[in-house]
C-alpha cells in the first residue's frame, strides 16, 4: 500500500480509502450480513488501508465500529452529517439546528465505538446551504474540535447535483475546511481547475469520490453518459466511437480494464490524496486496491483523455 499526507492535517493516509457509502454500502445494499460487511472492512485493513470514510446516512458506522475493535488507533476515520432533515410534522426539509448537529456527532461516536473522529464532514452540501453551514454549523464543529471530539473539519459536495463544483469553489474561499470531498473522474475532470488548484494552494486534504461508479464499470451506462455529454456540446461526437468509447485509449494505456484506467487516472492527479473505493466483496476490494496502487498513466493516455473529456462538467458518472 502506498501512503501520503492528507494536506495540512498531517495525517498519514493510504492512497486507497475504503468508502462505506455509494451503491454498495459495504454490501448492505444488496444483502450482505453484518458479519460479511465487517469482514470486508477487516480485509481492507489487512490490505493496508488505514482511511475509512462513512456517514450517518450510510448506516454503516456501526459496522465500522465493530470492525475496528482493538484497531482504532491505527485508522483514520472520516464520517459526516447532512445539514438538513425532514420535519416529521410537515414532511418538508429544514436545516438542522446546532443542538441537532451536536447530537448527531455524539450518536456517530457511539456507533463507531470511539471518543473522537479524525475528520468530521458536513455532508452533501450545495451552494444554497453554504451560508447556513458556515455561519451556524461551523462554530459548533469548531467547539467540538476544541473539546477533542473532532480532529479536523471537512465538507463534501453533492456531486450528482453539482457536477461543476459550485459549492466547493465558494467553500474554499473561507479557508475554514481542512479536508474536502470532491467528485473527480476521467469523464468529468473539471475539479482539476475549479477545486484542486485551490486545495493545493491552501494545503487542504482531498478525498476523491466517484472515481469509478456505474458509468465506468458498466459499458451501457458509459455510452449513455457520453451521449449526454455530446448532447450538452461538451464531447465531440466525431471524436468518440460509441461502440467502444474507451477502447483505443485503454489499449495503449497499459491498464487491464476501464476500472483500472479510471482508478489510476484519479490516483495520480496532483492534489488528490485519497481515492475512495467501495464494495461488499473482498475480492473486488483487493482488485480495486491493486488498481489504485498502479503507476501513472502514460502521457499519451492523459492527452487523449483530456482531448476527449477535458471540457466536461455535466457528468457525475453515477
Amino acid at each position: 500500500m502506498q501512503f501520503t499526507t492528507l494536506g495540512r492535517t498531517g495525517l498519514r493516509v493510504s492512497v486507497a480509502g475504503l468508502g462505506c457509502g455509494g451503491h454498495s454500502r459495504l454490501g448492505q445494499s444488496y444483502g450482505n450480513t453484518t458479519a460479511e460487511s465487517v469482514a470486508v472492512v477487516s480485509a481492507a485493513l489487512d490490505a493496508g488501508i488505514n482511511f475509512i470514510d462513512t456517514a450517518a446516512a450510510y448506516r454503516t458506522e456501526q459496522i465500522i465500529g465493530e470492525a475496528l475493535e482493538g484497531r482504532r488507533e491505527s485508522v483514520v476515520i472520516s464520517t459526516k452529517s447532512g445539514v438538513q432533515k425532514q420535519d416529521p410534522e410537515t414532511g418538508e426539509m429544514r436545516p438542522i439546528t446546532p443542538a441537532e448537529l451536536n447530537k448527531r456527532l455524539d450518536d456517530s461516536l457511539s456507533r463507531l465505538r470511539t471518543d473522537y473522529v479524525d475528520v468530521y464532514n458536513l455532508h452533501g452540501v450545495v451552494a444554497s446551504e453554504l451560508d447556513y453551514a458556515h455561519n451556524e454549523l461551523l462554530p459548533v464543529l469548531q467547539a467540538q474540535q476544541q473539546q477533542g471530539k473532532i480532529r479536523f473539519l471537512g465538507i463534501t459536495e453533492r456531486f450528482i447535483a453539482d457536477t461543476g463544483h459550485a459549492m466547493l469553489q465558494q467553500a474554499l474561499q473561507s479557508d475554514a475546511w481542512d479536508v474536502v470531498m470532491v467528485g473527480f473522474n476521467l469523464l468529468n475532470p473539471s475539479a482539476r481547475e475549479r477545486v484542486l488548484k485551490q486545495t493545493l494552494a491552501q494545503d487542504v486534504g482531498v478525498q476523491d469520490m466517484f472515481a469509478v461508479r456505474r458509468a465506468l464499470s458498466d459499458p451501457e451506462t458509459l455510452v449513455e453518459e457520453i451521449q449526454a455529454a455530446i448532447a450538452a456540446g461538451q464531447v465531440d461526437a466525431n471524436a468518440v466511437d460509441l461502440k467502444d468509447p474507451l477502447g483505443s485509449i485503454l489499449e495503449q494505456s497499459g491498464a487491464a480494464s476501464v476500472v483500472e484506467l479510471a482508478y489510476r487516472f484519479c490516483r495520480h492527479e496532483p492534489g488528490v490524496q485519497v481515492v475512495l473505493t467501495g464494495t461488499g466483496k473482498i475480492e473486488h476490494l483487493l482488485h480495486n486496491v491493486d488498481a489504485i496502487n498502479g503507476p501513472p498513466l502514460p502521457d499519451q493516455t492523459q492527452r487523449e483523455l483530456a482531448d476527449l473529456f477535458g471540457r466536461v462538467d455535466c457528468l457525475s458518472g453515477n
